[in-house]
């Protein structure tokens, strides 16, 4: 019976540039952060610089992703690296609950027990923060849904950059009224800001790495339109799942009537499910196996007895 694939793997953009002057003022946030942090012994400072060490690792691991991306496809790997962008958003999701929840615990530690915190540096330290990350998110805004690894690294900033803002505000209010644990909340917002994002970015992944269908795509609705295309009696084994952002795939065995194989129509056919997926559900890459009425594959009779 007739295979058909259809479409190449389609080029990836080079975002190196962008992703690598991130870094480099992520390195500046990290660093400024992190003296501020001991100067002023603050959670809330502390809890961000740690999320922009996360953000900083995340950020490398997505550069090297990035690159890796653009190294083409061979027989070896007929997809290329397309898929390290999942995987490296995958790390990243990781780094950040790991912070969110060190930050829960020592928030909450640090409402009982609320250690003094100078809010003139804590202000300092916060506002730079800001402005480096605020950078950074003009820098990504414009390829931020490239792919899941720039997405990744898009939301880290932007969470970074928030956490800072709770950093201020902290620091604003011990400042005109001396409520110490105005640090402890701020630490516990910049938690909340992380938290919810890396189960977004988790559950993503989870399910391209799965390979579950693509969200939004019903197969039952592809399936009911494969089988209204003349001469298709029955669409089965229809699977589909994702390779790496903006490339989803669809296979599906096609049963054709049988005067389609006599007459030539199987090609022209083919073309039809083709362009029918195409152009009502956008996958492009597609490969469907054309079957007679009553085809069945002995799976006994194609294996290779074993020799001692």
């Amino acid at each position: 019976m007739a295979h058909e694939h259809h479409h190449a793997a389609p080029a990836t953009a080079d975002h190196r540039r962008r992703l690598l002057l991130v870094v480099a003022i992520t390195g500046v946030i990290v660093v400024a952060q992190l003296v501020g942090s001991v100067l002023t012994g603050s959670l809330a400072l502390l809890t961000d610089t740690v999320h922009a060490v996360a953000d900083l690792s995340g950020l490398v691991v997505a550069l090297i992703a990035a690159t890796l991306m653009l190294r083409p496809a061979n027989d070896r790997r007929t997809w290329g690296f397309r898929r390290v962008e999942v995987i490296a958003a995958l790390g990243q999701a990781v780094l950040l609950l790991v912070v969110g929840a060190y930050a829960v615990v020592e928030g909450v530690q640090r409402l009982f027990a609320p250690p003094e915190v100078p809010a003139g540096e804590l202000l300092v330290f916060g506002v730079i923060g800001l402005a480096a990350n605020l950078v950074g998110l003009v820098v990504l805004h414009g390829s931020r849904e490239a792919n899941l690894n720039l997405r990744a690294a898009f939301l880290e900033v932007l969470n970074d950059a928030l956490g800072s803002l709770g950093v201020i505000v902290a620091a604003v209010v011990i400042w005109a009224t001396g409520f110490q644990r105005a640090d402890a909340l701020a630490g516990l917002f910049i938690a909340a800001l992380i938290l919810p994002r890396a189960f977004v970015i988790l559950r993503e992944t989870t399910r391209v790495l799965m390979e579950f269908t693509p969200e939004g795509l019903d197969l039952d609705e592809v399936r009911r339109h494969l089988s209204e295309v003349d001469h298709v009696v029955e669409v089965h084994d229809l699977h589909a799942s994702t390779v790496a952002t903006g490339l989803p795939v669809l296979t599906a065995h096609v049963v054709l009537a049988d005067e389609c194989f006599v007459d030539g129509h199987a090609q022209e056919i083919l073309r039809d499910v083709q362009g029918c997926v195409a152009e009502h559900f956008e996958v492009d890459h597609t490969t469907f196996q054309l079957e007679a009425q009553g085809f069945h594959v002995d799976v006994e009779a194609c294996s290779v007895p074993r020799t001692g």
